[in-house]
């Protein structure tokens, strides 16, 4: 998935001569904490109700405010984990897309990239999820996946992330097509690895919003 292909069109962007209240009136329109700001198709930044709340002036024009995130912003052609690493970089759960000419092309929100997300493959297909703990040294997604194919399984999916609880080492989340692991587990303690989450997916006909909360949970986002 790309930046493109994730576009929000039900958002529209705010004029700089767009006053505060109007922004607000948008904001629970289409339930967003922050929305773009845009002048001449060119993206300004993003207002939320806290910096209009704090100006305590409903009639001043947005173009009159400090806006934030004007450096939240991706190509068209950007993958969704580099929007993901832009939004927390900024600590927005919107980002503003930018075409070739650099001129605002629309906005991408957090929970459309994780409902997208939640209708991709490695989501959809049943099996089970692994996480490891090592070193970042010891880390060898080939290898990992050598010992579950010697297991008649393959690794549907995997992520990597940094402990927060054990600085220098990482943890590895894997998705794997198959739903008892006994085997797989079995076969990577014997060779060192240190399981410390082992979990099964729901039954196939729960729906999608079991399913995608669980993910989220696995992948501690």
């Amino acid at each position: 998935m790309i930046a493109e292909e994730l576009i929000n069109h039900m958002v529209p962007p705010l004029k700089v001569t767009d006053d505060a209240h109007k922004a607000i009136v948008w904001m629970e329109e289409f339930r967003c904490n922050h929305l773009p700001v845009v002048d001449n198709g060119q993206l300004l930044g993003f207002i939320s109700e806290e910096i209009i709340l704090e100006s305590n002036d409903i009639e001043k024009n947005l173009g009159d405010f400090d806006l934030v995130g004007k450096d939240c912003v991706v190509g068209s052609d950007s993958h969704f984990f580099d929007i993901l690493r832009i939004a927390g970089e900024h600590k927005l759960n919107i980002v503003g897309v930018l075409n070739e000419e650099g001129h605002y092309a629309g906005i991408i929100t957090i929970q459309d990239i994780m409902a997208s997300f939640a209708q991709s493959a490695s989501v959809q297909m049943p099996g089970g999820i692994l996480v490891l703990s090592m070193d970042l040294i010891d880390y060898s997604l080939a290898e990992i996946s050598r010992y579950v194919e010697e297991n008649k399984a393959k690794i549907i999916s995997s992520t990597m992330m940094e402990d927060p609880l054990d600085r220098g080492k990482i943890k590895v989340t894997l998705k794997i097509n198959q739903m008892d692991l006994s085997r797989i587990v079995a076969t990577l303690e014997r060779f060192g690895y240190r399981v410390i989450g082992r979990y099964q997916e729901a039954p196939h006909d729960d729906d999608s919003k079991e399913r995608l909360d669980m993910l989220m949970k696995y992948l501690n986002i």
